[in-house]
């Protein structure tokens, strides 16, 4: 499969070392990007073939990952509209809408709109996939395999599901990493050294998730078992219960939803 790059920033940097470091050829991966530096980067570190500007070479591919900022993605679809024949699009800008990504590129059909999350950079991302109804199976499978280099995938069916997921996974690294932030901060008033809160709060969080993703078990049960009636994790759970931190964090998570819509609205403008 051969997959140009439209934009070398963070995230295609990551998927294009998952794609190399899973088994896809360095020669068959291309990337457009503006800057000289980038380019350079993107050779020395991977291999791959990289072009200044949008071309007939740089876009004879298989599938083509739309990687620039969501502010930049109705200017930057203007110069593809020519190349453009059967190649299959995966838009990994936050935000955008299969309709507007659509109708920036004439009305191409073939697209996937893509949400992968920042723990992508180390290979553990997940991606919650959506696409028009002209992708092919075949083709799903493609997008699939695609962002699989970086994670696990997931398909929803109606794109108005997508900002949950952007919500949920997308903003999720955040959550994670202020209760990462808070455990840290706790250990150090207890008096443990930095590296100690450090260790003792990521290989926490790492296990729990751990356990939590090869059990059959909820959640709730798992939360249950290590709550002791009278001890310890009662006693932090009901101060969490009185300050409110669950529905706090639902509350934070709705409203992520919440501007995601707001933003595909506002992004999806033409003026």
């Amino acid at each position: 499969m051969r997959i140009t790059f439209l934009g070398g920033g963070n995230m295609a940097n990551a998927m294009i070392g998952g794609l190399v470091k899973t088994g896809f050829s360095a020669s068959d991966i291309a990337v457009i990007e503006l800057g000289a530096q980038g380019r350079a980067k993107l050779r020395l570190a991977y291999g791959v073939r990289c072009y200044e500007a949008v071309s007939a070479v740089a876009l004879d591919c298989d599938a083509l990952m739309l990687s620039v900022k969501p502010q930049q993605m109705r200017e930057a679809c203007t110069p593809l509209l020519k190349y453009l024949k059967q190649q299959l699009v995966i838009s990994i800008a936050a935000g955008l809408r299969l309709a507007d990504v659509s109708r920036w590129l004439g009305g191409y059909g073939k697209i996937v709109r893509a949400m992968p999350n920042t723990p992508a950079l180390v290979g553990a991302g997940i991606t919650g996939l959506c696409a028009l109804p002209a992708v092919s199976m075949a083709e799903r499978l493609g997008a699939e395999r695609i962002l699989q280099a970086v994670g696990s995938t997931l398909w929803i069916a109606d794109e108005y599901h997508m900002d949950a997921v952007t919500a949920i996974s997308g903003s999720g690294p955040a959550y994670v990493f202020l209760f990462i932030e808070a455990l840290q901060q706790a250990a150090s008033e207890l008096g443990l050294s930095p590296a100690q809160a450090r260790q003792l709060s990521i290989d926490t969080v790492l296990g729990a998730a751990k356990l939590a993703a090869q059990s059959d078990e909820t959640a709730c049960v798992l939360r249950e078992r290590v709550t002791s009636k009278g001890g310890t994790t009662e006693a932090a759970l009901r101060t969490m219960a009185e300050r409110g931190v669950k529905e706090g964090f639902v509350a934070g998570v709705l409203a992520a939803n919440l501007r995601g819509r707001e933003l595909g609205e506002l992004l999806g403008k033409d003026s």
